[in-house]
């Protein structure tokens, strides 16, 4: 089964330890970056989605004018455009890209931050509305033929689209989340279904839990697995703790001076993840061969927020771990957005590849 590693597409070099020092799109930075992950082995970067940020889409089209082999993952929440509206512009990026989009469809697991965009169904309607729009811009993205639609959220008539993804017969469409609402729209609609990184245990709980809505769903399919880390890796153990710790020591400094994000409560998240993230951290330091929760504990549970640590051979062992659950897209993000990459790059990714390769030539064997 082959492997493949998810970064981040920032459009500014913040990140919970540092304050951004520019711009919010700094468009030298993001391609910076991007080569930088293009250049290490990577095979994706996320365009993350936040109320006051950067318009992804646009960011992407940048990005994607400006690199060759770089895929792009998109995050899009439903209720910023209309699902026709959505499909032409995924469908546009998908051209201008040759081919390297997929859309992450996000439902919000905060109501606060939906409301600042006017956004204010309760989280079960948005799952509802997620999945209607999802099945739309599928539609749109395959039909050439004018087709109509009236469903609970969405009313339209005679839509066909003139612009078509090059992927063919459509992008693949990614989804996340920790709650059983979530497990049934990703397990029905997702190609890709994304987890925040958590002792093997409760990610192998997930994946069955995912792999079951996909059936209740009557698929003969499932999703994709992908599972998010933040790295801290040095030369020994010894110095990758030390790193650790720093870490977690520059978030509580940049805490005092005020809120990390607009997005997320440091204390009460609203979202199923954050939730679950937190309560493991409320079980123990480390898990596993390099699970380490302070760092998510530190943020509120916010996103991708637990941490592996460790030298590279020991965080690619524990991304393998993982591997052999099922999981086969492994994302990951460091604090120092730009360094973290390329180490990771250049000393995790081979490694993680090589073991890969070796599974796959005993189980052909």
């Amino acid at each position: 089964m082959p492997v493949e590693f998810l970064g981040i597409a920032a459009t500014n070099n913040g990140s919970e330890t540092t304050p951004r020092d520019g711009l919010a799109f700094d468009k030298d930075y993001t391609i910076r970056l991007a080569r930088a992950h293009e250049d290490h082995g990577w095979d994706r970067v996320l365009f993350a989605y936040g109320s006051g940020a950067p318009e992804p889409a646009a960011a992407a089209a940048y990005l994607a004018s400006k690199l060759d082999r770089l895929q792009i993952l998109l995050a899009h929440r439903p209720n910023v455009s209309y699902p026709t509206f959505a499909a032409k512009t995924f469908a546009t990026l998908d051209q201008i890209s040759d081919g390297r989009l997929t859309v992450h469809f996000i439902t919000g697991g905060t109501d606060h931050e939906q409301q600042r965009e006017g956004d204010y169904l309760t989280k079960d309607e948005r799952y509802g509305r997620t999945r209607e729009y999802i099945r739309i811009v599928k539609k749109a993205w395959t039909s050439r033929e004018a087709f109509d639609h009236e469903g609970e959220h969405y009313r339209f008539a005679d839509f066909v689209s003139d612009v078509f993804p090059v992927q063919q017969p459509r992008p693949n469409v990614s989804f996340g989340g920790s709650s059983p609402a979530a497990y049934a729209a990703g397990g029905a609609e997702a190609d890709i279904f994304c987890l925040w990184g958590e002792p093997l245990a409760e990610t192998a709980q997930q994946i069955e839990a995912v792999k079951q809505a996909a059936k209740d769903a009557g698929r003969t399919d499932v999703p994709r697995i992908q599972v998010a880390f933040r790295p801290i890796i040095a030369p020994t153990e010894e110095l990758a703790w030390e790193k650790a710790h720093r870490t977690v020591a520059r978030i509580e400094a940049r805490k005092a001076g005020g809120p990390l994000s607009r997005r997320h409560s440091l204390t009460s998240p609203e979202n199923t993840g954050s939730q679950r993230l937190l309560a493991v951290a409320e079980r123990g330091e480390r898990f596993d061969r390099a699970l380490w929760t302070p760092t998510a504990k530190a943020t509120g549970g916010a996103g991708n927020s637990n941490a592996l640590v460790g030298t590279p051979e020991t965080v690619a062992q524990a991304l393998l771990d993982y591997y052999d659950l099922g999981v086969d897209i492994l994302s990951a993000r460091g604090y120092d957005l730009l360094g973290d990459a390329i180490d990771f790059g250049r000393y995790v990714i081979p490694l993680v590849r090589e073991e890969v390769a070796k599974r796959d030539r005993a189980k052909a064997a």
